[in-house]
């Protein structure tokens, strides 16, 4: 039957629309959407008689995580200058910052954060947190239980650009498991001692300045069955910084002894972080 002038126009416009509505219809389906905001940075800072490597498992989780991760070398010269080294890595790193370190690396972050507005959120993993005048030395003979005594400890100097001469330490070999990392292979702790970053000596009695975490949220690691601070002493500085604090069965060495941990902490800062 033939189909009328006016009834072939009518079904062309109805085609018409249809067509409209159909290529107008992902433009208002892709309207806005809710974005999670980007991942902050973590700083991973290790302390003495050892290096960045030792962050090695947690940053291969961060990294799975999709956080961006940069772990530096702490000279390891001196509480004031070492401080400023990190301060000035944390002035070139845009957006919001979890800053973490272990053992002296505590101090430095403690120290560096100071200030810095894009640091979120402190970290601290069997580290020292000191207050404002305080010595890593004081600190650690603060409660009974260190074995890092200066009988375990070989002195080796070094000199100075004005001249004069320094001493680093290391921990004597022998030693160096009960001490740093009881809880991994032999094999590997002995990999370890020889490689071991040491500290100038000096560090033990210079003074911390401000904390950062009188104005920045922290989290603590408490290891357990650490030979170098004692549980102790973490529990005592994790407390008195209003840390969130989880303890985990570890030695010194907790980032590498209990990876998962400590990886769960810092995303739980980094979270908050970004609230």
């Amino acid at each position: 039957m033939p189909v009328s002038a006016s009834r072939r126009s009518l079904l062309a416009g109805t085609a018409l629309v249809a067509a409209t509505a159909l290529a107008a219809a992902p433009a208002a389906s892709a309207g806005p959407r809710h974005r999670p905001d980007p991942k902050p940075t973590v700083v991973l800072v290790h302390g003495a008689f050892a290096d960045a490597s030792g962050w090695a498992e947690v940053t291969r989780r961060l990294q799975r995580g999709g956080y961006p991760v940069l772990a530096p070398a702490n000279p390891l010269r001196g509480v004031d200058s070492d401080s400023a080294y990190l301060a000035s890595i944390l002035r070139t790193i845009p957006g919001p910052v979890v800053l973490v370190g272990h053992s002296y690396g505590g101090v430095v972050i403690t120290n560096a954060a100071t200030g810095n507005p894009n640091v979120k959120a402190l970290v601290y993993v069997a580290a020292f947190a000191p207050d404002e005048g305080e010595t890593v030395y004081a600190l650690q003979g603060r409660f009974p239980g260190t074995k890092l005594t200066e009988e375990a400890l070989d002195l080796r100097p070094y000199p100075l650009p004005d001249g004069t001469t320094s001493y680093d330490g290391y921990v004597k070999p022998a030693l160096f498991r009960d001490i740093f990392a009881g809880d991994l292979p032999a094999a590997t702790v002995a990999v370890m001692a020889t490689a071991q970053r040491p500290g100038d000596a000096h560090t033990l009695q210079q003074p911390a300045g401000a904390p950062a975490w009188r104005g920045i949220p922290s989290w603590y690691l408490v290891a357990r069955d650490d030979n170098l601070i004692p549980a102790a002493t973490q529990r005592f500085m994790a407390r008195r910084a209003g840390a969130r604090t989880v303890e985990v069965r570890a030695s010194h060495v907790a980032m590498i002894s209990q990876p998962e941990a400590t990886t769960d902490l810092i995303k739980a800062a980094a979270r908050a972080a970004t609230r």
